[in-house]
């Protein structure tokens, strides 16, 4: 596998600056020392409430530790980043981190790295096979993993968590699901070119077996890309209209606009055909801009509606920065207007303004059922509560690892020395119901989505339970 093949792999679950922190092999103590207290001080100013999670008191206990954790005259760019993501991720809120360290995963790769064979899923904290690539057939998935090397899993759980940044230990293990354990397993504990795994067996029976490690390149190529979808469909089950939207946003100038005309096109096909129920699947959706999301949800509301109930930001030179136009150009949009004119560490409300359903000719008016689980982010994640809340359709699932009240509206800045990406949330929202409960989409239909095997769980259930009437014998 090519450099250039790895790096499209790892582009979905890494920032697009990730070859920023590639132009120096290693860093010296007083520019990681220097860069420490530049991010510290900086999120701390920039972030709408950075110790809403945490308190200052072990904010600062943890940059001390950190800063007097620095030893070395040299330091790789591996542990560098893991002394950012630490800090970044005390603060326990999802958009407040420090990417993947990808420009270390791949220079690892390419000479000839090896990981953990086996991928990992999390449910209700116990560790599942989902995957495996090594040559012991015994390790099928759905086999509960109890210790690797003598470590229970829970354990080693513990010592990734700190590296995760997200609001509760569910979120974190949806991360962990995200990027892979063996990419964690590695990046966090180092290379290892064996491990004694200990499962417990259909019987229940403690079973130990030995596994080697497999190469990177080999673990990039079989594992079938990543947890997140780019995919972007509309077909029709039986009667039944099934659409996947892909991500809510794109990185080509004309994006939006063929987004929109895909959506255009899905639901004039759904008037043409008369369909009389909707599916639409935000499972493994990465989210993106409200633009997209707020374009699709007004082809089936009934009334305006709008993806928050509040929405606060904070102004922060730092972000005021990140604003600015590059060029001469006067800025335009009341948003960036809004960023610029209040001060530096003001908190100031602002309002996006109602979205209008589409007019009642083009509006779909049949069943509405979205499908969910822990693996739906952000406006993914926002956009199901939005649907739920004003009652434009029913959620079926599980319960998302990303919350729809949130620290959020994140934006980046660079690390002056170590050319680290920092993000940061400027921004407060609250879901359209009003709650601030911190806890994800709950599903109207609970049906959990085991990661482990194909089924699709969560689409049987719909078209074998909720739907039977509309898609049997057609």
């Amino acid at each position: 596998m090519s450099r250039r093949i790895l790096l499209l792999i790892l582009a979905c679950i890494t920032s697009p600056f990730l070859c920023l922190a590639q132009e120096k092999p290693a860093f010296s103590a007083a520019d990681i020392k220097s860069d420490l207290a530049y991010c510290y001080e900086t999120i701390a100013k920039a972030h709408y409430n950075l110790y809403a999670y945490t308190s200052k008191r072990k904010f600062d206990k943890t940059y001390a530790a950190l800063k007097q954790s620095i030893t070395q005259d040299s330091v790789g760019l591996l542990e560098t980043t893991r002394i950012f993501q630490k800090l970044t991720a005390i603060a326990n809120t999802g958009h407040c981190e420090v990417d993947f360290p990808a420009g270390s995963y791949i220079a690892y790769a390419q000479q000839g790295g090896t990981v953990f064979p086996l991928e990992l899923a999390l449910e209700d904290g116990v560790a599942y096979v989902r995957k495996n690539f090594s040559s012991n057939a015994a390790l099928k998935p759905g086999t509960q993993i109890i210790s690797i090397d003598q470590i229970p899993v829970g354990k080693i759980l513990a010592r990734i968590h700190p590296y995760l940044s997200a609001e509760r230990v569910y979120f974190k293990n949806t991360k962990l699901e995200l990027y892979s354990f063996p990419r964690l397993y590695w990046s966090l504990l180092g290379a290892k070119p064996s491990f004694t795994v200990q499962l417990k067996d259909a019987r229940g029976e403690m079973i130990s077996h030995e596994i080697t490690a497999i190469p990177v390149m080999e673990y990039e190529t079989r594992r079938g890309g990543e947890i997140l979808s780019s995919e972007r469909a509309f077909k029709y089950l039986n009667d039944v209209g099934y659409l996947n939207p892909g991500p809510f946003g794109s990185a080509l100038p004309d994006g939006e606009a063929r987004f929109k005309r895909f959506i255009d096109s899905v639901f004039t096909d759904l008037q043409a055909q008369k369909t009389s129920t909707l599916l639409i699947d935000l499972r493994n959706n990465p989210g993106g801009h409200n633009a997209y999301s707020d374009y699709l949800i007004a082809y089936f509301a009934d009334k305006p509606f709008r993806w928050h109930s509040a929405f606060q930001l904070k102004s922060s030179a730092v972000l005021k920065e990140q604003s600015r136009p590059q060029n001469t150009a006067e800025v335009t949009d009341d948003y960036t207007k809004a960023i610029l004119s209040h001060a530096d560490g003001e908190v100031y409300a602002y309002s996006f303004p109602l979205q209008q359903p589409a007019p009642a000719p083009k509006r779909f008016t049949g069943k509405v059922l979205v499908l969910i689980n822990r693996q739906s982010y952000s406006m993914a994640a926002v956009s199901a509560a939005l649907i739920q809340d004003y009652g434009f359709g029913k959620i079926v699932g599980e319960e998302t690892g990303d919350v729809p009240t949130m620290y959020g509206s994140q934006f980046s800045f660079v690390l002056p020395r170590t050319k680290l990406v920092v993000k940061v949330p400027k921004g407060y929202f609250v879901r359209p119901n009003g709650s601030t409960k911190l806890a994800g989409v709950q599903p109207d239909y609970p049906v959990r989505d085991h990661l482990l095997d194909e089924e699709d769980e969560v689409l049987t259930y719909v078209l074998d339970k909720l739907l039977v009437p509309a898609s049997a014998g057609k």
